[in-house]
């Protein structure tokens, strides 16, 4: 019987625009009460991404067997198709022909900076996917990664109801969820995971110290980008070293392919070490190619770089 990881999160789209200049040089101090700015943005390049979807791509790379809970919009119908083709079960990923799919539009300079805005579209109505559509039987774990509001919290519900082991991974949600409410799904969730970050956010939303934190979350990883990330388990920390890259070519998307990693060798009786080591492994992988989802490693590959790392091979 097949063994799904039910991934609760976005599906969404990045469109990305640079401008070849300097967002200082065109914006006046004096005036920022009434910015009026056009910008000629020669390079564009969309991406498919949001965190559901690129979760799920990375586990499949490793073989896993991800299905996902979202919406997306009447522009997001080929994306799903795109993502069923790859072996994602996506009997739970809704198109809803009403709303846009959500999508985040960024404005780089040459500097870096970013200005940006996120249209949520068809993620408010996220909801409206459901945990209980698949039988108990046929999940192994499960993820609540950022969606719309009332998708964060029921599903979190729905996962506890239905006895399913799952990963409360906040992160972007941070801001719409209420100090009270993170508090009840860290209690209800089998572990924690935050980048160090939103370890403080979590801390300063729910009023809990970081020794309260832990212990409701029982179970909790602190990604610490390129220092590796820190396991919390039976009452002790373990520090997961770093896997080396060749290149930093761009971060977006490393949170999730991490959590892939982990949540492979959950759904695979793997203990937590070796299975956050996997998630060091995935995260390193995307770095060091361009948007979420255009690495491609295979198997070997992946064991490969888990082998180099820790010294032993995976499977």
């Amino acid at each position: 019987m097949t063994q799904h990881v039910l991934i609760s999160g976005s599906v969404a789209f990045d469109t990305i625009m640079v401008f070849d200049g300097y967002f200082k040089d065109h914006i006046l101090p004096e005036r920022v009460h009434q910015i009026n700015i056009s910008m000629l943005t020669p390079e564009l390049k969309r991406e498919s991404g949001g965190c559901a979807a690129n979760i799920a791509y990375n586990l499949r790379l490793l073989g896993g067997t991800p299905a996902i809970l979202a919406t997306v919009g009447k522009d997001g119908a080929e994306y799903a198709e795109q993502l069923g083709a790859m072996g994602i079960d996506t009997r739970q990923l809704l198109v809803l022909p009403e709303f846009f799919t959500p999508q985040a539009f960024v404005t780089t300079d040459k500097a870096a900076n970013q200005i940006a805005a996120f249209h949520p579209g068809a993620m408010n109505e996220a909801h409206r996917a459901r945990v209980d559509a698949f039988p108990r039987q046929e999940v192994s774990w499960g993820i609540a990664s950022p969606n719309g509001h009332d998708a964060f919290v029921q599903h979190c519900d729905q996962f506890e109801k239905a006895g399913i082991p799952f990963i409360c991974d906040p992160g972007q949600s941070l801001p719409i969820l209420g100090g009270d409410e993170l508090k009840k799904m860290i209690r209800q969730a089998t572990a924690l995971t935050v980048n160090d970050y939103e370890f403080g956010m979590v801390c300063n939303k729910t009023g809990w110290t970081e020794a309260e934190v832990l212990e409701a979350a029982g179970t909790m990883i602190v990604t610490l980008g390129g220092d590796g990330s820190r396991l919390h388990h039976d009452g002790k920390v373990e520090q997961i070293a770093p896997v080396a890259i060749n290149a930093t070519v761009d971060p977006t998307g490393c949170g999730d392919a991490y959590r892939a990693g982990l949540l492979y060798g959950l759904s695979s009786g793997w203990d937590w070490k070796k299975s956050a080591q996997l998630g060091s492994v995935m995260g390193a992988i995307k770095i060091e190619s361009p948007g979420p989802q255009n690495h491609s490693p295979s198997r070997s590959d992946i064991a490969a770089r888990y082998a180099a790392a820790y010294g032993a091979q995976p499977w």
